[in-house]
């Protein structure tokens, strides 16, 4: 339950961090942070829940995270249902606190709310087939930093930094196609405030990450082992 917990509180942060600074903070012409500052906050929530909880669950955060994991040999197929149902409720909880903060604002709507799409919903009109490459290509980089800087053999200390480092440049470079998914508990949990075409698009940020994360867990498992 500790564990369940530090990835329900790890998500949360994930979510509220990296979703809030996009619908709270991106789109002012002279204060926003932009696309730059929204990948840089979802990095960083990343690196801070590292160190914060990483040490108690491993600090997956992301449903894709855990399966490549295990398809690396790094994680209990038995605690791999339980660490998804908790990631995906902490997105939730995350959703509904940026929810009730950015209601509170005068003339609120919702519009996009940070929900990940293709086609007409990309933010530059990337139709379905870049979609789908661009999140099993990022999800397959990510998972490849993260067994390699979680390795036993990788310098101690720093997985963190890579990680979360990681992630911004992966946002960098794929905002524009998606919204940047790569996890799909942060799209649940933005789809389920959106509902409609956020939801129906919703198959392919639970697909696709979910098919790069096991290749790089079987490639990875291939190139360096870890040592039982």
């Amino acid at each position: 339950m500790k564990k369940l917990l530090a990835e329900f509180i790890g998500t949360l942060w994930l979510v509220l961090g990296g979703c809030g600074s996009a619908v709270l903070a991106a789109g002012y012409p002279e204060l926003g942070i932009g696309f730059t500052g929204v990948a840089l906050a979802f990095g960083l929530t990343v690196l801070t829940m590292a160190y914060a909880i990483g040490h108690i669950s491993g600090c997956h955060l992301n449903p894709a995270v855990s399966v490549g994991l295990w398809i690396g040999g790094r994680f209990d197929k038995k605690d791999l249902i339980p660490y998804i149902i908790a990631q995906v409720l902490g997105g939730l909880a995350g959703a509904g606190i940026l929810y009730m903060i950015a209601s509170g604002k005068a003339g609120f709507e919702l519009g996009g709310f940070a929900a990940n799409g293709y086609g007409e919903h990309s933010p530059d009109q990337y139709g379905l087939s870049a979609a789908l490459v661009t999140e099993i290509v990022m999800t397959f980089m990510f998972l490849i930093v993260i067994l390699g800087a979680t390795h036993s053999k990788a310098p101690k200390g720093f997985g963190g930094l890579a990680i979360g480092l990681a992630l911004t440049l992966i946002h960098l470079i794929s905002i524009p196609v998606t919204n940047t998914s790569v996890n799909p508990a942060r799209s649940t949990s933005q789809a389920i405030f959106v509902g409609g075409w956020a939801l129906q698009q919703l198959w392919l940020f639970w697909v696709a990450p979910i098919i790069g994360a096991a290749i790089a867990g079987a490639v990875y498992k291939y190139m360096s082992p870890e040592e039982k």
